[in-house]
């Protein structure tokens, strides 16, 4: 594997449009120096003053991931009882929503098995934490790890008990919160286009409900 071209050659608008989540993962492990190339890639989002506030902490040590996904699996359970409850109630229930919601629950029930958890966090300016570079820089990871193969996916459910999984991080929850975790792996399944309403449903000229002629 020559990491330093792998997914060099992947045209941008395609791999914006397969980039869909994948939460089914190998156990495998993922090198070092990928995981260093998804997120210099991160590094390349915008942010004011260009301040550059994002932290990375790529956790692969086997014993820590168990114990994140073990209060990770705690706020999914709630999550999920709540989404079931609705389900059962409507017999109309889309079955894209369901077929998310198994995804879901797959990555809850094996995330200590995904290789890699990676947390992104960010110096706070002013009490404020970064997210308009935070997430764009999220998005980058999501696309770097499509171009060069990897399975990812964004959540930031593991904000409820954000304060204690920052300090075992060894961040800070109020100057250096982390605000989005990417488990990553090897796919189960592939990238694809995933379903999206049609554009004209959506973009408006000038002012809201105003379509182009």
């Amino acid at each position: 594997m020559d990491i330093e071209t792998l997914g060099e050659d992947l045209p941008l608008l395609e791999g914006i449009r397969t980039t869909r989540s994948i939460r089914r993962l190998k156990t495998d492990p993922v090198p070092h120096e990928l995981i260093r190339k998804v997120c210099e890639v991160g590094t390349f989002a915008p942010s004011g003053g260009n301040r550059q506030p994002w932290i990375f902490i790529a956790v692969t040590d086997v014993e820590r991931r168990a114990w994140i996904a073990e209060r990770y699996r705690d706020v999914w359970t709630g999550y999920m009882a709540n989404a079931q409850a609705a389900m059962d109630k409507d017999p109309d229930f889309p079955e894209a929503k369901k077929r998310n919601l198994r995804s879901a629950q797959h990555l809850a029930d094996h995330l200590h098995e995904a290789p890699v958890q990676l947390f992104i966090a960010g110096w706070k300016r002013g009490g404020i934490d970064q997210s308009q570079a935070l997430f764009p820089c999220a998005q980058n990871v999501l696309l770097a790890c499509r171009a060069v193969g990897l399975g990812a996916s964004l959540t930031m459910l593991h904000r409820v008990h954000g304060e204690e999984i920052d300090r075992y991080l060894g961040l800070d929850p109020e100057s250096t919160p982390s605000i989005a975790l990417i488990p990553i792996g090897w796919p189960i399944g592939r990238y694809g286009q995933p379903p999206r309403r049609p554009i004209e449903e959506s973009l408006h000229f000038d002012r809201f409900g105003k379509t182009a002629e």
